[in-house]
């Protein structure tokens, strides 16, 4: 890596494992801090936010989903959970959270640089490397109008920017790429998380729950990013 090493975070209450996380991750060129309980993690993010977080969910009084939540209010910087939980609704339960991937335990370092490297990337470029989205796309024109401008990584209604995390603008331009288009989970799971997923594709389910949130005017009635059912997502812009 060249110029200022990223700042990353890591919160994890057994010591071996975040001592050994710090090294690896130092190795690969971060700047790590280390945080061993959800307080100390909330501390450190109110003094200097990090660059990146990787978020353990078991920390004792104040635990991971709890920590994502307090830090999602305020910043929006990509945050990885790893955790020995592998059931599904704990993998939901995070990424509902605010969660941008989910590890289990035990793992390959590898595997956490690799994900935290393509999470780099998202944050960098923005929207999607395939099947750009239009610079500027009106989704919904009835006042106060939705706006995608890709270029400038930002959704606006009306004169207020919405506050989409990386992985929900992502997917939004990737929906925006081809409107009218059906896309199926696997292959949003694809072009939006680059790397794949290890669990199913309720991930996708989850980020687009959250998405319509923020983009429609009635998240339970979506007349924007509208279900296709059995075959996926698709976008009507309107």
């Amino acid at each position: 890596m060249t110029g200022v090493a990223p700042r990353l975070l890591v919160v994890e209450d057994d010591d071996p494992i975040r001592t050994a996380l710090r090294w690896a991750l130092e190795d690969e060129g971060y700047d790590v801090g280390e945080a061993a309980s959800g307080e100390e993690a909330l501390a450190a993010v109110g003094v200097t936010p990090p660059d990146l977080m990787v978020v353990d969910l078991m920390l004792g009084s104040m635990d991971g989903f709890t920590v994502i939540r307090e830090v999602r209010r305020d910043h929006d910087l990509p945050i990885i959970v790893v955790s020995a939980r592998a059931d599904t609704n704990d993998i939901v339960a995070a990424l509902e959270a605010g969660a941008d991937d989910y590890v289990t335990k035990p793992f390959q370092v590898k595997e956490i640089t690799a994900r935290l490297r393509a999470l780099r990337r998202r944050a960098t470029s923005g929207a999607p490397a395939t099947s750009p989205a239009p610079e500027e796309a009106v989704l919904d024109s009835t006042p106060p109008a939705l706006v995608l401008r890709e270029a400038a990584g930002t959704v606006h209604r009306g004169d207020e920017q919405l506050p989409l995390t990386l992985t929900e603008f992502r997917l939004l331009c990737e929906l925006a790429s081809a409107p009218g288009r059906v896309f199926s989970r696997q292959v949003l799971l694809e072009r939006v998380w680059e790397h794949g997923f290890f669990g199913d594709e309720r991930i996708v389910d989850v980020h687009i729950r959250r998405l319509r949130t923020k983009v429609e005017r009635d998240a339970g009635a979506p007349r924007v990013v509208v279900t296709v059912r059995g075959l996926g997502y698709r976008l009507d812009p309107r």
